[in-house]
């Protein structure tokens, strides 16, 4: 079956849903019908897989109702009921049954899909303590004897080893633990996880008291983010009975530490909450995090015990829209009190980095370009607070703009003001002389007068800055301070052993482009500095980004006359190809799809503070495409010669550094075919 390129299973996510229907204490019947009711909704609306609570088909607080043989006869009518309404549903169901096994009784999650019931999984973990008693009614999975049971007149697989792989949706495999489970030092969920399920899913009842919800959120994070796994669990909501306990309705999903969706605690009424599992962003980290596979292996005898039981599960047809936030700016949180948080911790290490430089070295000074752009600017705030914190003078360091022929006044003025402004000895030194020399003894065009503004134009430029910032190093006794970002390296927007890419130490080498304008506007919005200080930085954020080696056709500029994103692209989208395709190594065709459903509408979603309207910005299906095909070219196939030889510099994101020391290894002299390829933009051969 061919799944369109707008479907989300096209793409490695599945649909999964968490129902809390409407139950009725003792009422099979009904709950079988409010149960099936949010089953073909879910069904509906593309899922596959519907997670149901704990004892849902009785209801939890029946108490000693649950020996009652009535009361069990009617669950398995009811179960019957299910299993063949579900010949004609998508979704996996996991429902929850008490089900009369080997004469005792058992708390199970019970597995249904296409009309017949794929295995049984009793509760592990019995509470018998408070306000729980479950001993008082039912047997543990360890006391069950067989490894099959009798259940509708058919053998079926039953016990907590079960594992459900779904056959047309690669990597969707099932485990299914009840409530307690989860509460004890090794939840049976773990094992699971280490064999392969990348949905670990909990029928719960869960009474709420004060605080319990906190505990469930801490708890399913923790278990996703430990197992690299999304975690879905259901918690019995109203309906149950209130004689001594009280019930929120709580349903929670999480995907590797992160909450993709919850539903309304403390409800009227049912509730079917929904997100889209990211299958191959789980299964790629596990693929990178060798203690995972080493934590399987030292399991083996353990995991080769689990029963895997195949299940088809085909993608619904047509079109299908993710439902799923996905950020804009991956390196910048949406969230204002984590992205205060994270600017905090980058500034941080940043300067900490910087610091331990120094002592190491021996070394009290530092020399510095400033253009009056972003990256000098956030070295330069970097250098300051270093030199705060080594209690050294902040004219220790050797601040210089050095304007060269297309050096814009406004640049210029907001350098002077900024090295000004922070108390560095600031300098100016015109390069254009040592320039001009150069391309004369070039003999290149420009030199007798002709406007040609060659790649030998702007290097000589680039290459004259670096060879004085070296020099003036070697003549203070200073340490040469990089202002080359993880955005530029990523795109090979550098002169190769020149300023944005060689230094000493470059503080900024594994912050993007956005992140640094973010960084900068979170100076200015903390007050950090004097609002003189904050003007100017303000000033220097609203900038056109540019390199400013190719001077305006007429007179001097006022404004940078040539534009880096136009060149190069949007940093926006690229940061967001760069954030998608190193960590996760996701296809191009997925972050086309991804960057699409992030910024095809520019009024949907949130935008973190401090982008001016107007550069709230939405970018068509065409213009992603095309910015990421120059991502690719240049990424894999142009630039990994110059990160090859990067210097030194902290890491401050989990988003990855390209340090050959670090995250990013990669050959110097690899083709991008199979990259442009997987986008249709080419053939591949």
């Amino acid at each position: 079956m061919s799944i369109p390129f707008r479907s989300i299973y096209r793409h490695g996510f599945v649909r999964v849903a968490v129902a809390l229907p409407a139950v009725r204490v003792a009422n099979p019947s009904f709950n079988a019908t409010h149960t099936l009711n949010l089953a073909h909704q879910a069904h509906t609306e593309g899922a596959a897989l519907v997670l149901f609570p704990e004892l849902g088909l009785a209801a939890y607080s029946n108490e000693d109702l649950f020996h009652q043989a009535a009361l069990l006869d009617a669950t398995t009518t009811a179960l019957a009921t299910v299993v063949a309404a579900s010949a004609e549903l998508r979704p996996l169901l996991l429902v929850g049954a008490p089900l009369q096994l080997e004469g005792r009784l058992f708390n199970c999650a019970v597995a249904i899909h296409g009309g017949r019931i794929l295995g049984v999984s009793p509760k592990s973990y019995l509470p018998s303590y408070r306000e729980f008693y479950e001993k008082r009614h039912f047997a543990a999975a360890r006391d069950l004897l067989a490894r099959e049971v009798e259940l509708l007149g058919h053998r079926v697989p039953c016990g907590p080893d079960l594992l459900y792989e779904a056959v047309g949706i690669p990597g969707l495999t099932v485990h299914a633990e009840i409530c307690e489970d989860l509460w004890t030092p090794i939840p049976p969920s773990t094992y699971a996880a280490l064999a392969g399920a990348t949905l670990l899913c909990n029928l719960s009842a869960s009474n709420i008291t004060i605080g319990k919800a906190d505990y469930r959120h801490m708890l399913c994070a923790a278990q996703s983010g430990r197992c690299v796994a999304a975690y879905l669990y259901s918690a019995a909501g109203p309906g149950e009975s209130t004689t001594d306990l009280a019930w929120d309705g709580h349903a929670l999903i999480y995907e590797n530490g992160e909450l993709l969706a919850e539903s309304q605690r403390f409800a009227d009424g049912e509730q079917l909450i929904m997100a889209d599992i990211d299958l191959e962003r789980l299964l790629q980290d596990r693929m990178r995090l060798t203690s995972f596979t080493d934590s399987a292996s030292d399991q083996r005898a353990t995991l080769e015990r689990l029963r895997r039981i195949p299940f088809a599960c085909t993608p619904p047809p047509g079109e299908l829209p993710l439902r799923r936030v996905v950020e804009r700016f991956p390196y910048v949180p949406d969230n204002p009190a984590t992205r205060d948080a994270r600017c905090y911790e980058a500034y941080n290490i940043q300067v900490h980095g910087l610091m331990q430089r120094l002592r190491a070295t021996g070394i009290a000074k530092l020399v510095i370009g400033v253009s009056g752009g972003l990256d000098s600017t956030q070295a330069l705030i970097v250098a300051a607070k270093t030199m705060d914190r080594l209690t050294l003078p902040r004219s220790n360091i050797l601040a210089y703009t050095m304007p060269g022929f297309a050096t814009s006044e406004h640049t210029r003025q907001n350098a002077h003001a900024l090295m000004s402004a922070l108390g560095v000895s600031a300098h100016e030194l015109d390069i254009r002389p040592s320039a001009l020399q150069m391309l004369k003894d070039l003999e290149h065009p420009y030199a007798s007068g002709q406007p040609v503004y060659d790649i030998t134009f702007e290097n000589v430029q680039a290459g004259e800055r670096t060879s004085h910032l070296f020099r003036l190093a070697n003549l203070h006794h200073a340490l040469v301070l990089g202002t080359g970002d993880l955005s530029e390296l990523a795109l090979g927007w550098a002169t190769y052993g020149v300023g944005d890419q060689m230094s000493h130490y470059n503080v900024n080498a594994s912050v993007p482009k956005t992140l640094i304008q973010h960084l900068i506007r979170w100076v200015v919005a903390t007050n950090q500095f004097d609002a003189e200080t904050n003007s100017i930085l303000q000033s220097i954020v609203d900038t056109e980004i540019s390199p400013e080696l190719i001077p305006a056709e007429v007179g001097e500029a006022a404004q940078p006359a040539q534009s880096t994103e136009a060149t190069i692209g949007p940093y926006a989208l690229q940061d967001f190809n760069l954030y998608y395709l190193t960590r996760y190594g996701f296809r191009p065709s997925k972050v086309a799809f991804l960057s699409e459903h992030a910024w095809s509408d520019a009024s949907q979603g949130n935008w973190p503070t401090g982008i001016p309207t107007n550069q709230r910005v939405a970018y068509d299906r065409a213009t992603i495409r095309h910015w990421l095909a120059v991502f690719l070219f240049r990424f894999f196939q142009t630039s990994q010669f110059k990160r090859s030889a990067m210097p030194n510099g902290p890491k401050v994101g989990s988003g990855g550094s390209l340090s050959p020391r670090g995250d990013w290894r990669a050959p110097s002299d690899a083709a991008a075919q199979v990259w442009l390829a997987e986008l249709g933009l080419v053939e591949e051969e």
